[in-house]
């Protein structure tokens, strides 16, 4: 099987149905083993700045710090799957999740556990980097949207139990069993993936890797980020703008070189591609420090417990899992830029309700909420993938879900940035405290008028990508 080449490789997963359904399982699981290590986390933000003695500002990292790790490596991972194969990337990053999240066992600061954090956010870039290439070629000519609306659905299905098992495991084990008690089942997803899924999905073409573009990447990426986490510093505002900088200087050298990380002239000649890469980075710029922040209301203004918090939350996420399949399948037979567009309009109904929290609001009011987020992204998630990796040939499927998780982590990165700044302005370095509940839903309120103008964009970007059908 090892040997077979592309055509065959084609063929066998075409007639082998078993196949494709273990191969969609085994990515799966890992893809909802990350998401559930991404947001179980924010649910125990508390507990670990209690535990840490952590501030405010010090816990807020917790999220980015796995962004970072994220974001900085996701490009150039996806070159080297090219390179080596995206399966053999796929399995190393899930083995490094593995070993970092038993790394949490040992003696704990805050800053080991943001450096585990890191750790983590680069074994995710492995997967998430690899995962949709994957499904994206085993089911090139079998309901692809389907599957990728399921792949999709794997991803909510870690968002939604993330919150849930997140509180339960803090409650009664403690926060540190939220790192490793999903190991048993990566462990089992590589039992799976070595036995059932076949083929390294590598480039024939032997082509050199841009190490230097790679750390002007990370460069700019690390320096922007910080820069944005103290806007108000006058310090931290020289390197944002110099991370602006070393972004030009990135473009600049990603046209000039034979072997790009990414050839721009390729991405900007896509329409329907890079629309639906910007559809990405607006909508989960506006959603992803939304899960943190309604985890920190409920558990401080409404003393929920975290599996309490974690329920509330869950409404969203859980209506995501079950929609992303349907629009996705939908997608394959009408335009996802109308289903991907509607998806956006729910969203801003969502944050301009959430806008109105105050010390007073029923928590039915925050599911109501919830409940058109949660529509928003079944609609919007699926059609919108499906329509970018349609538009991309067979051998650049790699680059391609590598730059829609790229789109995706940007916008959580600077989303989570802009918060820690509104953090960092409020509150300073204190910790959460009766007296600073008023601090903290300014930063709620600002966060959702910043997410509405996101969302809008975001509609925008989406309707005029054009049909692909």
């Amino acid at each position: 099987m090892a040997k077979m080449n592309a055509t065959q490789l084609q063929s066998y997963y075409d007639q082998t149905p078993n196949a494709r359904r273990m191969a969609l399982v085994s990515v799966g699981l890992v893809m909802m083993v990350c998401s559930l290590a991404l947001s179980a986390v924010n649910i125990a933000i508390p507990r670990i700045a209690e535990d840490l003695q952590a501030s405010a500002s010090g816990v807020s990292w917790i999220p980015v710090a796995m962004l970072w790790g994220n974001v900085v490596f996701l490009l150039p991972i996806g070159r080297i799957a090219d390179i080596v194969g995206r399966k053999r990337v796929f399995v190393t990053g899930i083995v490094l999740f593995i070993v970092s999240s038993v790394c949490v066992l040992l003696p704990q600061s805050i800053g080991t556990l943001l450096f585990i954090r890191v750790a983590q956010g680069i074994s995710s870039s492995m997967v998430y980097g690899t995962s949709m290439a994957i499904i994206g070629v085993v089911y090139a000519n079998s309901n692809r949207g389907q599957a990728l609306g399921i792949a999709a659905s794997s991803v909510y299905l870690g968002l939604t139990l993330g919150p849930l098992i997140g509180g339960w495991l803090t409650e009664h084990w403690g926060w540190k069993s939220v790192f490793w008690a999903p190991i048993p089942i990566l462990i089992l997803c590589l039992v799976v993936l070595s036995a059932y899924v076949k083929g390294d999905w590598k480039s024939d073409l032997r082509a050199k890797f841009d190490w230097q573009g790679s750390l002007i990447f990370a460069a700019w990426v690390s320096a922007f980020m910080m820069g944005l986490s103290r806007l108000t510093d006058w310090r931290f505002a020289l390197l944002a703008i110099f991370g602006l900088v070393l972004l030009a200087v990135f473009v600049w050298h990603q046209s000039k070189i034979e072997s790009p990380l990414i050839r721009l002239s390729a991405l900007r000649a896509n329409r329907i591609f890079n629309r639906s890469l910007l559809s990405a980075f607006f909508i989960y710029g506006s959603s992803f420090s939304m899960v943190f922040l309604l985890s920190l209301y409920l558990q401080y203004i409404h003393q929920l417990s975290p599996s309490e918090a974690g329920q509330i939350v869950l409404i969203q996420t859980l209506i995501m899992m079950v929609l992303a399949p349907i629009t996705g399948r939908l997608s394959d037979r009408f335009e996802p830029r109308v289903l991907s567009t509607f998806g956006c309009l729910l969203f801003v109904i969502g944050y301009a309700m959430l806008f109105r929290l105050d010390m007073n609001t029923s928590l039915q009011y925050v599911m109501l909420a919830l409940v058109f987020l949660g529509l928003g992204f079944g609609f919007f998630s699926s059609p919108n993938n499906n329509a970018a990796i349609g538009s991309v040939p067979a051998d650049k499927l790699s680059i391609a879900a590598v730059l829609l998780n790229l789109a995706r982590t940007m916008g959580n990165m600077v989303s989570s940035a802009i918060v820690m700044t509104l953090f960092s302005v409020t509150m300073g370095g204190a910790a959460i405290t009766p007296e600073l509940y008023p601090q903290l839903l300014l930063v709620i309120k600002i966060t959702m008028v910043l997410s509405v103008c996101y969302a809008l964009i975001a509609a925008t970007f989406s309707y005029r990508r054009g049909t692909i059908h």
